[in-house]
């Protein structure tokens, strides 16, 4: 047992086809902490005895980003969650981000559950659980979430992992998204609407890491043959990391943060089933009866390229 501030470290290993892939996944939050293939940094790692930086890797459940003011309306009735960005006056990343999960692990998958308690601004009980399945090239992300109790329970999903391809620089990164439009965002980073990507935020056909400034949520994703989602980066050898999110997830956030750990910058690319300020504007929002259960899945392959 740990006693480092995000719990309890688990550590996953897998041997595959001539490849080695290991994962650290943190207790509190849920959260992927560190993802390696042949050696690879795929999901940055950041120091041991300090709490997750800028959200790396949480789980972000009963909502992703933001709930303006932590207020919301139920059956006529004024829902307030407790403020969790004061600076900008919202409840932000859901309920269990600083929840230390139950744990359930083995040499080469982990799942980890923790129950949304009814509480002030969310009277409802989910039960919900997340597995990290590592595979040949990377792993497999599977969440799990049950409403138990007596009443049909707003919900979405979002999580919070950066990526990188090693020790490559950030202006030898160019960075892949297929999103046409984002959400236009307010002081608070609530959105106020949408509009057609810009010169300055499209990455269709891709922009190098170093020169993006991001905090930006996206839709009308393109999706492959599979229904997957697809957002790469890929440096000047032609290692890429790509991260893909399933039909559930209609939303993806990318974000730099700068710096990230010891490195100059860092991208998150964020799964979403809803943006921000879902539980206001119903957008993405999944309502669950009593007993029925929903699950959603993504995941992070690399590929080693010329190198």
């Amino acid at each position: 047992m740990s006693l480092d501030p995000t719990g309890r470290q688990i550590f996953l290993r897998t041997e595959r086809d001539g490849r080695v892939v290991t994962a650290q996944i943190a207790q509190v939050g849920a959260a992927l902490r560190h993802l390696t293939v042949d050696g690879v940094d795929v999901v940055p790692s950041y120091p041991a005895g300090v709490p997750a930086p800028s959200a790396s890797g949480i789980v972000m459940v009963p909502w992703p980003n933001r709930v303006r003011h932590g207020e919301w309306e139920l059956a006529s009735s004024t829902q307030r969650l407790a403020i969790s960005e004061p600076a900008r006056g919202n409840a932000s990343h859901g309920l269990l981000r600083f929840t230390a999960y139950d744990v359930a692990d083995g040499p080469e998958s982990v799942t980890l559950r923790a129950d949304v308690y009814p509480q002030t601004g969310y009277p409802f009980h989910l039960q919900t659980a997340v597995t990290y399945a590592l595979v040949a090239d990377g792993i497999v992300v599977t969440h799990a979430i049950r409403n138990v109790g007596d009443a049909a329970a707003p919900v979405a999903i979002g999580t919070h992992p950066y990526l990188v391809i090693g020790d490559a620089p950030a202006d030898d990164i160019t960075v892949t998204s297929s999103g046409t439009t984002y959400f236009v965002v307010d002081d608070a980073l609530v959105p106020v609407g949408r509009a057609g990507v810009t010169a300055a935020n499209d990455l269709r056909d891709g922009q190098t890491l170093a020169e993006l400034e991001l905090d930006t949520a996206y839709t009308e994703l393109r999706r492959n043959a599979a229904g997957h989602a697809v957002h790469t980066l890929r440096d000047g050898a032609g290692r890429t990391v790509s991260l893909w999110q399933d039909e559930s997830f209609d939303f993806v956030q990318l974000y730099t943060q700068r710096p990230y750990a010891d490195r100059a910058v860092a991208i998150a690319v964020e799964p979403m089933t809803a943006p921000a300020n879902a539980f206001n504007s119903g957008e993405g929002l999944r309502w669950l009866a009593p007993e029925e259960a929903w699950q959603a899945q993504w995941g992070i392959s690399y590929s080693g390229g010329d190198r």
